[in-house]
Formats: structure tokens, C-alpha cells, sequence
């Protein structure tokens, strides 16, 4: 059986997956994305995404629990006004952000990376890589050594926000700890009045783009499918 590791904490992320009826499990990367940013110097919001994603994964990818699985991490990064914002963290500065993207636009810019830590063809015996081994249903069929990542991004149009709202939707703690100061499967939804783009990229992850990856690894999203 195919095993996907979701490497995020994200509980909007775990859940997508959920309701989309993937199976996986969660392994939390120990990333410090302010370190991996200064290292690479990348100020570019979509380059960033694409960045984090992929520190997130490779650093799950080399633990022990990896092995045999593959690993999927994502990072989101929101695009206002051509700076890069990540998580606020302050309520000062969630509220600087809200009073500005009060009835404009922004883009949200999701980086996904896929590792697969399964064996290849090349590293297992002879006797596990023929057509009885990939058809046994205790075997996991050989790797295919991939590691690749992709963007999905979407066009954010916000409704216009009096400083009251902003106030009162800051107060439940929700939009301090997400990617622009807003969610758009929360509370937060109330402030969004249409997304231009894959509307799973805002939320943190594309199903899409993960099924497109998964291909890469000779892995079709049908055969993640939870047969609950």
C-alpha cells in the first residue's frame, strides 16, 4: 500500500486531504523558515512558497519514518501589493495588512514539493521488482527516485472591511497564524468575495497539483483513495 506523509501542521491542510478522501498521515518538519530564507536570499513570493515547500519535505524525507513513503510539503506565501507576506504572528501587523487589503486584491502562491522515499527498481533484489512483487498487496511497488515541486496560485478579491470587523475577526486569534492574515475556510471567508484560481491553493493545498506530482512518481491519486 502507497503511504503519503503529509509534512505540515496545517490542520486546514490534513482536513483537505480528509475530506478529498486521500489517505495519509502527518509527520511535522522541523523547518526554520526565516533561516532557509536567509540562506537563499529569495524575496520572490512564488519562489519562496516553492522554497519552503521543499525544505519542509526533504527535511521529513530523511527521517527513518519516511522511508518507504512518499512525502509531501507545501508552504503558502500571499502576494500584496508586491511584497511577501507570510504569517502576521501580531495583531498589530494583522491589522496594518486587513486595512490595506480592504477591498483590493491579492495573490495567494502555494509551493508543493514531492519527495519519494521508496526503493527504486535499482536498489531492491531481483526478486522483488518483477510483476508478482508489484502485485502483491504487502509489497509497495518500486520508487521512482522523484523529487520535483510546483506552484498553484490564486487570485484573492476581498470585500471591503471596516476597522471594526477587522478588530472583532483578529480577536479569535484565526488570521495570526495564516499565510496573508486571512483564511478562506474559516471566518475569514466572510471578507472573501471570489477567488480567480484553484480555490484549494488559497485553503493550502492543490489537489490538482498533488495529483500532477503524484504522477511524476508513477503514483495515481485513485490508489491514495481511502476505501472507508
Amino acid at each position: 500500500m502507497t503511504r503519503l506523509i503529509l509534512a505540515s501542521q496545517s490542520p486546514a491542510r490534513t482536513k483537505l486531504l480528509a475530506d478529498a478522501g486521500i489517505r495519509h498521515s502527518v509527520l511535522v518538519s522541523d523547518v526554520d523558515e526565516d533561516a532557509v530564507q536567509a540562506r537563499y536570499g529569495v524575496t520572490d513570493p512564488h519562489d519562496t512558497a516553492l522554497l519552503l515547500a521543499r525544505a519542509k519535505a526533504e527535511a521529513v524525507a530523511a527521517l527513518p519514518e519516511a522511508e518507504g513513503a512518499l512525502v509531501i510539503g507545501c508552504d503558502s506565501v500571499f502576494e500584496f501589493d508586491g511584497e511577501a507576506h507570510g504569517k502576521p504572528y501580531t495583531a498589530a501587523v494583522a491589522r496594518e495588512r486587513m486595512l490595506r487589503m480592504s477591498g483590493n486584491s491579492g495573490v495567494l502562491h502555494t509551493g508543493h514539493w514531492l519527495v519519494d522515499c521508496r526503493a527504486t527498481a535499482a536498489d531492491d533484489e531481483p526478486a522483488e521488482i518483477g510483476t508478482d512483487a508489484a502485485s502483491d498487496g504487502g509489497m509497495t511497488a518500486p520508487g521512482s527516485g522523484a523529487t520535483l515541486g510546483a506552484v498553484a496560485s490564486a487570485e484573492v478579491h476581498f470585500t471591503e472591511m471596516d476597522p471594526e470587523e477587522i478588530d472583532a475577526y483578529i480577536a479569535t486569534g484565526e488570521p495570526l497564524h495564516c499565510a496573508g492574515s486571512f483564511t478562506i475556510d474559516g471566518l475569514g471567508g466572510a471578507f472573501i468575495r471570489k477567488v480567480d484560481g484553484d480555490p484549494h491553493a488559497v485553503v493550502g493545498l492543490s489537489v490538482s497539483t498533488l495529483r500532477g506530482l503524484l504522477g511524476h512518481a508513477n503514483v495515481r491519486i485513485t490508489d491514495l483513495w481511502s476505501a472507508e
